[in-house]
């Protein structure tokens, strides 16, 4: 273990610990580098480190800060690694959605508010009058869905799925639907979803979403086999 390492081991302990809660400034340079056991450049790139993972904040001209430590903020970077799969990496992530997204959604369902319901349905309406322009329906179907995990109240849940539904991926998967005519389906499937929400059926939401991944699932399996067939 390089002595970067362990010096984040060390950071991280402090944090951990409550010894520098969120919001809280770091000690000076020398003692924090005394208190890490390390010389000041090695404290330097730990802490580099930390803030590149948003972690600590930089405030310029006051000194460096722990963050909220907050699940939008600390998991927000799991969209950019997500934008860079390929191939059957893309299947897995889908297969991850598979299994958490109906669950949530069934979870939306008995939490959902009428001013969530609202938002769901002008979304709703909005891919639908959007017709063959796949940037705006891509933008409203990643809207939609957000706004359904969003009513679970976990915030957790809704950073972890909003970064691994690429928007990429959703870009060709509209793109591939509306030139195979066949988006009129996936927009019944997310109708499905929004009627589950408004009756209040856990059973019938999760249901929904899952038939509605699963057409995602199998057109990106049939995508990935056609690209390597030819």
């Amino acid at each position: 273990m390089s002595l970067t390492d362990k010096a984040l081991i060390r950071l991280r302990e402090l944090i951990q610990s409550g010894e520098l809660p969120p919001g809280s400034k770091l000690p000076p340079e020398q003692q924090l580098a005394a208190d890490l056991g390390v010389g000041r450049n090695i404290m330097r790139e730990a802490v580099s480190a930390l803030v590149a993972a948003r972690v600590l904040e930089v405030r310029r001209g006051n000194g460096t800060f722990v963050t909220s430590l907050q699940p939008r903020l600390l998991l927000e970077g799991i969209g950019d690694a997500v934008e860079l799969l390929q191939g059957e990496n893309l299947l897995e992530l889908t297969e991850v959605r598979r299994l958490f997204e109906p669950v949530a959604t069934a979870l939306a369902a008995t939490r959902i508010s009428p001013q969530q319901l609202a938002e769901v349905r002008g979304h709703l309406d909005a891919m639908r009058a959007a017709a063959d322009d796949v940037e705006l329906l891509n933008q409203h179907d990643a809207a939609f869905h957000r706004t359904v995990i969003a009513a679970t109240g976990n915030e957790t849940l809704l950073t972890v799925l909003d970064g691994i539904s690429s928007r990429t991926l959703r870009a060709r998967v509209w793109r591939g639907l509306v030139d195979a005519d066949a988006a009129g389906q996936t927009l019944r499937e997310h109708q499905a979803i929004y009627t589950a929400l408004v009756t209040g059926d856990a059973i019938l939401a999760q249901a929904a979403a899952l038939m509605h991944i699963t057409t995602t699932e199998n057109w990106l399996r049939t995508h990935l086999r056609d690209a390597q067939s030819t």
